[in-house]
């Protein structure tokens, strides 16, 4: 089994050859730091709309590093944080049209994706999510009628028999499913978005780790770049730059691959419609049925370092390994026999109210997008588009969306940020053992996980 080395993803590829460090100090108009979906988004879509602007990349390792090339491939229209996050705020309309905006985001990546000749593996299979005791299921039916009360949603519930028939999970007590999610291979897109922002004529600067980010200027070792507008899109290494530690929580998730199974095993399981498939558990899972016959699984695992610190290239402590096989085999007992090939994990960004922002301050030139919490597979893209608009200064639809310019305030210093987080997680697996013993409803521990969190409404 490998450990670590980035990604199974980028392990199934190949690694790119390097690119050149930045050179010395130079000149651009726009310089993006961080290129992953979100820089090369970014890069891409401004480059459409105005070819005549230098568009500069620096990336710490190589693109895709990050989230972009080790997430578990979810193109799924789901807003950070929920729905229920800007409706105080902004009311029904406002978030109706985010809504809207994150479907057609899931068809307007295909969309590039065929355009562009970037083959990713992409199947719009839609989302399943599946309960399997009674306290998801009583989850699960009111997240069915929650989002019934939004027609974009396209929601579907099935019953015990209807889900087990589509995916045979153990247990299965419903399900609920919607047709806006596609199921794709991460380092495939990011690869191949690189390439395609490369024709375009951006340079893209790798081995090249930004320290500060200032107004108009990103410093390295090797230089810095001054630019007219200076985008952040560092996602879950933002804590690493200088005086943004705690504007992000790194937040670690693992992932786990087995060896391709057998036709006799895909019999047993179905899944033949590729749909991602979740679940209503507090410490939820995800997973993919990938192009090659393989399961990919994850979820949080150790979900934090101390002093927000980074992981080494993916390295996955073995007791993760253990919680994902668990997960696996619990849902699929016919891949009990079936080896792990690989483990890795990544880190996303979470913001302290667990929602994504992308904005502009024009008086600094400083613009960033991000605090995904998983959703940046889709998000990423909304936030190039609108990005491009906001740097452009052409007013749209996209930049009246509520997420535009949103913020929020810091996390808590050390050590209250790391007890919290362990504490928070520890809650919700003990809240999912308890439903899993029999529990008939959701255990108080979670709500008020929840709610100490910020991830409670």
């Amino acid at each position: 089994m490998t450990n670590g080395k980035v990604s199974f993803w980028w392990n199934s590829i190949g690694a790119t050859p390097p690119r050149t460090p930045l050179p010395g100090s130079i000149q651009a108009d726009v310089c993006i730091v961080g290129a992953g979906y979100t820089g090369l988004w970014t890069a891409y879509y401004l480059k459409k709309a105005a070819p005549h602007l230098r568009v500069v990349m620096l990336e710490q390792r190589f693109a895709g590093f990050g989230a972009s090339g080790r997430n578990g491939g979810w193109l799924t229209n789901e807003i950070t944080g929920g729905r229920g996050q800007y409706l105080k705020s902004h009311g029904r309309e406002a978030v109706a049209r985010q809504q809207t905006a994150m479907n057609e985001t899931v068809d307007e990546v295909i969309r590039v994706t065929r355009d562009e000749g970037v083959d990713c593996d992409v199947v719009k299979g839609g989302e399943f999510t599946v309960a399997t005791n009674a306290a998801q299921q009583a989850r699960l039916l009111h997240a069915v009628e929650e989002a019934r009360t939004w027609p974009m949603t396209d929601v579907e519930s099935l019953s015990a028999a209807e889900a087990t028939a589509r995916i045979n999970v153990r247990g299965t007590t419903g399900a609920m499913w919607h047709p806006h999610c596609a199921r794709l291979h991460p380092a495939k897109l990011a690869a191949g978005l690189a390439r395609v922002v490369e024709s375009l004529g951006v340079e893209i600067y790798e081995q090249t780790r930004v320290t500060e980010i200032r107004a108009h200027q990103a410093v390295t070792a090797a230089g810095t770049v001054t630019a007219g507008t200076v985008v952040r899109a560092t996602e879950g290494f933002t804590a690493r730059i200088e005086g943004l530690r705690r504007t992000w929580l790194p937040m670690n998730s693992s992932l786990i691959v087995t060896e391709p199974l057998s036709a006799d095993v895909w019999d047993e399981i179905g899944w033949n419609g590729y749909e991602t498939l979740g679940d209503q558990a507090h410490a939820y899972m995800y997973a993919q049925r990938t192009a090659d016959d393989r399961i990919a699984i994850g979820g949080r695992g150790a979900p934090y370092r101390y002093r927000s610190n980074t992981d080494v290239d993916g390295a996955t402590d073995p007791r993760t390994v253990g919680l994902l096989r668990d997960i696996l085999v619990r849902f699929f007992p016919s891949t009990a026999q079936a080896a792990i090939e690989h483990v890795w994990s990544g880190v996303l960004g979470v913001p302290r109210d667990w929602s994504a922002t992308v904005g502009l301050d024009r008086s600094s030139g400083l613009a960033w997008a991000g605090g995904y919490v998983g959703t940046g597979v889709t998000s990423t893209n909304l936030a190039g588009r609108t990005l491009r608009d906001l740097i452009l200064d052409q007013p749209s639809t996209l930049t009246e969306l509520p997420w535009v310019n949103h913020r929020v305030r810091k996390w808590e210093p050390e050590p209250l940020r790391y007890i919290a987080v362990q504490a928070m997680y520890k809650a919700y697996y003990a809240a999912d053992r308890a439903e899993l013993g029999g529990r008939p409803t959701t255990s108080p521990i979670a709500t008020v996980a929840d709610r100490v969190s910020g991830r409670g409404h």
